[in-house]
């Protein structure tokens, strides 16, 4: 006799209650895509390092037009709660505290990616590109570049572009503030 078996995904409102409830700390390096509690990558110096040299940078460079959060949560939608390495938000007067981001408070999310290169290219580029993120960029630590992800349309990106050191590019909704490559990685 076959025996069918399902997955049972959570919703964010579940998995905020686990956190709540001492099943999963809020420290934890877990995120929700798609229903499931996926555990993340450690970080290593390289990626901990690309992530504090962006932070200091963007800071600077987007000063006052733009929230920069590091290491947070955004709500896409009831099933996807990642915790993005950088995040450029709309402003906002509380900062987010009286709710997590969601997709239309996103200016761009960038994802240092050092062992979590494929995930990145895979997983998190649909599920961006699904819930109407506007661009979406990778630092692709171990191949020295930035890949960038825009024009979302049906659901999908269209043509991702590459940029090395000694380039720079603005955001698309920050047009007024170049960002140098070389501020994205190690």
């Amino acid at each position: 006799m076959a025996t069918e078996t399902s997955k049972r995904l959570f919703n964010v409102h579940e998995y905020h209650r686990m956190v709540d409830a001492g099943i999963l700390h809020e420290d934890s390096r877990v995120e929700l895509i798609r229903g499931e509690i996926l555990t993340m990558s450690p970080i290593g110096p390289p990626h901990n390092g690309a992530v504090i040299r962006a932070t200091n940078r963007l800071v600077r460079i987007i000063s006052g037009k733009a929230i920069v959060a590091i290491q947070g949560a955004v709500r896409l939608d009831e099933f996807d709660e990642p915790q993005p390495d950088v995040v450029l938000l709309r402003p906002k007067d509380d900062y987010y505290s009286s709710g997590h981001a969601g997709p239309a408070d996103i200016l761009l999310i960038i994802e240092m990616a050092d062992s979590s290169l494929e995930y990145d290219q895979t997983i998190k580029v649909d599920l961006y590109a699904e819930t109407g993120i506007a661009e979406y960029w990778i630092a692709d630590i171990p191949n020295d570049r930035l890949l960038v992800y825009g024009e979302p349309q049906n659901k999908k990106y269209g043509p991702v572009r590459e940029f090395r050191r000694g380039q720079s590019l603005a955001p698309k909704l920050l047009g007024d503030c170049p960002i140098e490559v070389s501020d994205l990685l190690p």
